[in-house]
């Protein structure tokens, strides 16, 4: 398997914590076995939770564990000047334009406070799929209709094909919100077209994210993205075994590092999370547990 390139894929939406860490590790581990460069893609088309400092620390915490990548920005400046999705919202509008005549996209003007009163899941079901709203009103998101999406197949790591349905979670998703800025959906799949990535390495929670992100580029056109390899490691769960989250501040790597934690210490942390029998101290203990 000839694999180039993969990324690092991180969302300042928050300080960065064990699972994200992890998430990274994984990646680098997989790129070193692969002979695979890596890229450093940062997706801040979340305006709303945008924050200077948020990015500061993805720089920070990758140069704090000494994990390295090939290509992308080196620092914040660089970041905002150079590689933010900002500058990529050309090919993201041009994108929309080809899913706006291609017939599979619906307008939708649902709250989530109304999705959640629709259906207790929390899940969208296609409410708006026959209201016939059009493209054009204010205060509506373009979802894509995935009503009549068959089985969908993968190309994972290590050499295997596998074919899933699209779970509920995945159905009729966004690609563009209401604030008329693309969603992370088709961002991601321009971007991983855009820089040429062939090999995404990322958790079992975004799974669905992968199987719509499929869908979408083929109604795109797009068919290098078929060539893709995926891998969806499993996710590291904190106490009482729920997934990590930015909000939870006591596993974010700022905060272990303000307490005086070295590096060793965090890879010790994530060892006794990930369930090694043996103790975890640095990256080479942490790719001997993976068993590449």
């Amino acid at each position: 398997m000839d694999l180039k390139l993969t990324r690092f894929a991180p969302t300042p939406s928050g300080f960065l914590h064990l699972g994200n860490l992890y998430s990274f590790l994984v990646t680098k581990a997989l790129s070193e076995k692969q002979g695979s460069k890596i890229l450093l893609r940062i997706d801040d088309l979340d305006r709303e939770r945008y924050r200077q400092e948020y990015v500061q620390d993805i720089f920070d915490t990758l140069n704090f564990m000494e994990i390295q990548y090939d290509e992308g920005p080196k620092t914040l400046k660089d970041f905002e000047s150079n590689w933010s999705q900002i500058h990529r919202i050309n090919l993201y509008n041009e994108s929309l334009e080809k899913l706006r005549f291609s017939k599979n996209l619906f307008a939708c003007d649902c709250t989530r406070k109304k999705i959640q009163q629709l259906d207790s899941s929390g899940y969208y079901l296609g409410y708006c799929l026959d209201r016939r709203i059009p493209l054009d009103k204010a205060d509506t998101s373009w979802r894509f209709n995935t009503f009549n999406t068959d089985f969908i197949k993968l190309q994972e790591y290590p050499l295997q094909t596998r074919t899933y349905t699209l779970p509920e979670d995945g159905a009729f998703f966004m690609v563009r919100k209401k604030d008329r800025l693309p969603a992370y959906q088709l961002t991601s799949v321009v971007d991983d077209i855009h820089f040429g990535v062939d090999f995404i390495v990322r958790g079992l929670d975004l799974l669905s994210a992968t199987l719509g992100q499929k869908i979408l580029a083929e109604s795109m056109g797009e068919n290098s993205f078929n060539e893709i390899t995926f891998h969806h490691h499993p996710l590291i769960k904190g106490p009482k075994n729920l997934k990590l989250s930015k909000s939870d501040g006591a596993t974010s790597i700022q905060y272990l590092r303000k307490e005086g934690k070295k590096p060793k210490d965090i890879y010790q942390m994530l060892g006794e999370l990930i369930g090694s029998n043996n103790p975890i101290f640095n990256y080479h203990d942490f790719r001997s547990f993976l068993k590449l």
